[in-house]
């Protein structure tokens, strides 16, 4: 009986406690057993909010402009990266010109080789041009340089043939579950929540620490988190989007292994005049060359049966900012404005700017920097203190086994 009076006295454990002890665990298990993959991923993508700042700090002859006016036609333009270009190994061909996004910056001429007989991966390099004057600042070949390497590191983890997409995609998961456990593990059980924003919640530096900026930092970094998620996971995320929104066709645009016509009929000069002149009040983002591919969505086609050649140009509205897309014609010079962008297609370029910290202004830049930099922080202090709580643990257990052994006086 006594027995039975001892364990009716004993107090129960309630259901809160109970899937407190559950998130904690679940928490310390996720972050201890993802720290080798979260670390990296996150690290690298901080970097990369700042990419271009970072790019012209580390290689400053790239961005030495002798002024911000764009006062070449793209013809020279691409003349000049395609001397640069010969001086290359491989058959390199000009696909792209990318004008200046803020003044101070270079064009950028995008190419890529040639299709090799015997495959291997395409190269890409980048000949960065000088507005005024269209001189050559620098010619970089992309997947060879540290931000290429970031840049594919962040996506695949270097392993794209071991679905290292999918992987990230699931790490990220499992870094938006952290984020989200740790709210409910901050949140104080006795509802005092201007005490629990205080610095001392622990006479330990690294418990507060760790409460501390996570608080602060669980909120943008789940939501960077998911966005990664959805990008980890491209054709299942556009067929969820498109179920909820309109969406337009996810039509080829050419391809990598398509070849950009080598005489087109229109000079890039009168292919980009046609598209300023469809729609007024706009300038430049990008001119991308006509390239033969047969059977693009949306190119169009020739009697013949071949899809039609286009030169695609980006351009922005100077009053708003807003994108408009014109492909004109190479064979008839006909313009035309692309449809525009459906609720889907902005959704998920909103999706992919929360993730990069992109088109949102500095503050949230910064913030996701910090999403990348704080993981580290808390894989840290948070194998210190799952150490010291096994180390009390340890410390627990022996004295109360010294207790018992103990002779009674």
């Amino acid at each position: 009986m006594a027995g039975s009076n001892a364990a009716i006295a004993k107090p129960a454990v309630s259901t809160m406690a109970m899937l407190r002890r559950l998130w904690l665990n679940v928490h310390l298990w996720l972050g201890v057993g993802l720290a080798i993959l979260l670390i990296p991923i996150s690290i690298s993508g901080g970097l990369l909010v700042f990419h271009d700042d970072l790019d012209a700090l580390l290689n400053p002859q790239r961005y030495a402009v002798s002024g911000a006016t764009v006062t070449l036609p793209p013809s020279a333009y691409l003349a000049k990266a395609a001397d640069a270009l010969a001086k290359e190994p491989g058959r390199l061909q000009v696909t792209a010109l990318r004008f200046p996004e803020a003044p101070g910056q270079p064009l950028q001429a995008m190419a890529r080789a040639q299709a090799r007989d015997g495959g291997g991966r395409p190269r890409f390099l980048t000949v960065f041009l000088d507005p005024p004057t269209g001189a050559v600042l620098d010619v970089l070949d992309f997947r060879a340089s540290f931000f290429g390497f970031l840049h594919v590191f962040h996506e695949n983890l270097m392993l794209p043939q071991y679905n290292g997409r999918q992987i990230v995609g699931w790490a990220g998961t499992g870094m938006a579950i952290l984020s989200l456990t740790g709210i409910w593990l901050w949140w104080p059980r006795n509802g005092a929540l201007l005490a629990a924003l205080r610095w001392r919640r622990s006479p330990r530096f690294t418990f507060n620490l760790h409460n501390m900026l996570g608080f602060w930092i669980a909120i943008p970094l789940a939501a960077v988190s998911i966005t990664g998620i959805y990008l980890s996971f491209p054709q299942t995320a556009r067929s969820l989007m498109a179920s909820m929104a309109e969406m337009s066709p996810g039509g080829q645009r050419g391809g990598f292994n398509s070849t950009v016509v080598a005489r087109p009929a229109l000079t890039a000069d009168a292919a980009l005049d046609r598209a300023l002149q469809t729609v007024p009040g706009t300038k430049p983002v990008t001119l991308s060359l006509p390239t033969q591919s047969r059977g693009s969505a949306g190119s169009g086609r020739t009697d013949g049966g071949a899809a039609a050649t286009l030169w695609r140009i980006q351009l922005e509205r100077t009053d708003n900012g807003e994108p408009a897309v014109v492909s004109v014609d190479d064979r008839s010079g006909q313009a035309t404005v692309n449809e525009a962008r459906k609720t889907g297609d902005r959704a998920a370029s909103w999706i992919r700017w929360i993730h990069e910290g992109s088109h949102s202004g500095p503050v949230w830049a910064f913030i996701v920097f910090l999403t990348g930099v704080f993981p580290t922080v808390f894989a840290v202090t948070g194998i210190i203190m799952w150490l010291r709580r096994r180390a009390d643990r340890k410390r627990r257990e022996s004295l109360r086994v010294g207790a018992q052994l103990r002779p009674a006086e």
